[in-house]
């Protein structure tokens, strides 16, 4: 008698049942409402994120149309999965929902805002599955029953607002407040002593997705939520967080370039930040990368991580508080770096790339904006300059020209000029990145005046600061063509100019030594010239009608005129004392051995470094001059007049946490 079983060639490959799973629900012609059965066995079985992601690329935006039927079901049943207390089934619901949006959500769509709510619930029940959808993230975050599945909601709500962004979809999280449990989920994550950044990196960056949702279009409810917030306990936590992930965003560059001063290693840091399997044993000898490997590896950082720093900008914009702890943050160790260290650093090594790629441009106009924002308050700018707030900074030094190194700590104001410096030093090109440079001038100013009101006087290598100002200068004096396009010149330019005049006239209120006022009079002597070029080429010479320049101006355009004729003032008056050849310099002293200051080819003897501060010492009591008023007075920040500046900041944000949940 034969027997009623056959047997079945062995095939060459064996496929995971929930990847055959998969392929019954998206890839059978022959498609039937799946059973029962069928949905208990899909979320029984862990998912597997990669078949599924790639099986849901494969469709084009009207292949995943006409599937709606699976993908409407699939989203229903996912939710009601991830509702249930059912463990692992409401963890794996999750993880499928979180791939499921994000290959769904990024596929372009003819109609963004119709489509999507075709393929995801159909017109006649959007509201009652988006609303659902909404509320069930809202209570795993705010009480799932452990960290794992909270953060698993986190992940599936970033996939979803960050691929629904375009779309009207987000109005239902603004319609159900997440606020609490986002916050919740800020608190216990370093309650629970996690490793990982990750932990208050993700809370984090869905509050500024939220945050930033239609944001100059109607009232959004996070953003007040934002303003509120007092609870100073979380707000530490995430300080601590924030500075985790900015110097894990640091170190990326680092691995790239180690660019370490003395005292700092990259196993170091590596170390502190829960990474040390990550570094190199002894034995291994590491090949730097070649200039065109480096040149690729630096154009994809930072990382997708620094979508975070949209998050830190609106906390520090909304939220005095955040910014106060931000800043005042101490370490817990003496090797740990303070969380606005951690901010710093990265900022820098942003600045030192930021002509690179416009993600970088974007991220690092952020922190100028959050910057701006810190100088501009009387509490966090005193701070800033205080020398009970001092503390190790380490900048970037991976391009020419460098700044001195300066170890120990340091007040923060001092960093704060290093970053502009460099900021202004590596990034100058024919096609300026105006507002970047603008940015620089702006925070200068800020930084300048509380110096000079409070009379409080800072040891910097300011002769660097004068060096980069007039740098600057004598190149938007030399490629003024190319730039005569940007909208934006005429504030840098007038910003400038405002600047240095300032510097001249109330220098003596936050310089440390007559040295270094000395310094920028002579350097402005030097460049004499470019100052009336400059002059003329942006057309900052008095009209007929002007009033006299001793007098205060009225107008933002008589300010400018008149601080440009003060600098070419001091310039001609002080080149008239040093290089008039009757000029007394007979006097034998140890001066004569140093190094002499070079001047024009017209002098025929060179002036030693005392002797210049002798004659422009004696220059003082006959310069006359009166410096216009009005040079320390700035527009505070406002953001609706950097509104497409935001926008383009926040959809660079939106595609890289896009990126993070794909």
């Amino acid at each position: 008698m034969e027997s009623p079983l056959t047997q079945q060639s062995r095939p060459e490959t064996f496929k995971p049942k929930i990847v055959q799973l998969y392929e019954n629900l998206f890839q059978n012609s022959e498609y039937a409402e799946p059973s029962e059965g069928f949905w208990r066995e899909f979320f029984l079985l862990p998912p597997d994120r990669a078949q599924l992601n790639t099986i849901l690329d494969a469709l084009s935006p009207d292949e995943t149309i006409s599937i709606q039927s699976q993908t409407q079901q699939l989203f229903a049943r996912g939710i009601r999965e991830a509702s249930t207390a059912s463990t692992p089934v409401n963890s794996y619901a999750l993880e499928t929902l979180t791939v499921f949006l994000g290959c769904i959500l990024r596929k372009k769509y003819t109609n963004p805002s119709s489509d999507v709510i075709t393929v995801l619930a159909g017109l006649d029940k959007v509201d009652q599955v988006i609303s659902n959808f909404v509320a069930v993230l809202d209570g795993i975050i705010r009480s799932g029953t452990s960290i794992d599945i909270r953060f698993k909601a986190i992940r599936a709500a970033i996939a979803m607002t960050s691929g629904a962004y375009k779309t009207s979809l987000l109005s239902y999280f603004t319609h159900r407040d997440l606020f609490p449990s986002i916050m919740k989920a800020c608190s216990r994550a370093l309650v629970q002593e996690s490793e990982t950044p990750m932990q208050i990196f993700e809370p984090f960056l869905l509050l500024g997705l939220l945050a930033n949702y239609n944001k100059f279009e109607f009232q959004n409810p996070y953003q007040l939520r934002l303003d509120d917030f007092v609870n100073e306990s979380s707000i530490e936590k995430i300080v601590k967080g924030v500075a985790i992930s900015c110097g894990a965003l640091r170190n990326g560059y680092v691995a790239v370039q180690d660019d370490s001063p003395e005292g700092w290693s990259l196993i170091g840091t590596l170390i502190y930040f829960g990474l040390g399997v990550l570094a190199p044993s002894k034995r291994e000898k590491q090949t730097p990368p070649t200039p065109e490997e480096a040149k690729e590896m630096f154009a994809a950082l930072p990382a997708q991580q620094a979508a975070i720093l949209l998050a830190t900008y609106d906390f520090t914009n909304a939220n005095k508080l955040f910014g106060y702890h931000l800043i005042s943050s101490a370490p817990e160790k003496e090797t740990e770096e303070s969380p606005f260290s951690s901010f710093l650093s990265l900022t820098s090594y942003l600045m030192h790339h930021a002509y690179r790629s416009s993600r970088v441009a974007h991220y690092a106009e952020l922190n100028l904006f959050t910057l701006r924002i810190l100088s501009e308050d009387s509490t966090s700018c005193k701070l800033l300059c205080s020398e009970e707030s001092k503390r190790k900074v380490r900048l970037c030094r991976q391009r020419q020209p460098y700044l001195p190194v300066v170890t120990g700590d340091r007040v923060l104001a001092t960093a704060i000029f290093d970053i502009l410096i460099d900021a202004i030093s590596h990034n100058l090109r024919r096609r300026l990145d105006v507002q970047l440079y603008s940015h620089t001038i702006t925070i200068f100013l800020r930084i300048l005046t509380y110096l000079s009101m409070n009379r409080i006087r800072l040891t910097y290598h300011w002769s660097e600061l004068w060096r980069n100002l007039l740098s600057l200068m004598r190149f938007l004096t030399t490629y003024v063509s190319d730039l005569a396009s940007s909208p934006h010149t005429t504030a840098l330019t007038t910003s400038l100019v405002d600047l240095v005049a300032f510097c001249v006239s109330a220098g003596d209120t936050f310089l440390p030594d007559p040295a270094s006022y000395d310094d920028l009079f002579y350097k402005l002597v030097e460049t004499g010239p470019i100052i009336t070029k400059f002059r003329d080429v942006y057309s900052l010479k008095p009209s007929a009608s002007s009033p006299s320049l001793s007098k205060a101006a009225d107008s933002n355009k008589d300010i400018h005129v008149a601080a440009v004729e003060t600098l070419i003032s001091v310039s001609t008056h002080f080149y008239a004392l040093l290089f008039n050849p009757g000029t007394d310099t007979d006097a034998k002293t140890e001066s004569e051995t140093q190094t002499p200051v070079p001047i024009p080819a017209a002098q025929k003897k060179n002036l030693s470094p005392r002797e210049v501060h002798r004659i422009i010492k004696q220059g003082y009591d006959t310069l006359s001059i009166q410096p216009p008023e009005g040079l320390s007075a700035w527009t505070r920040y406002r953001e609706t007049d950097w509104k497409t500046e935001l926008k383009r900041a926040a959809r660079c944000a939106v595609d890289d946490a896009t990126q993070l949940v794909a």
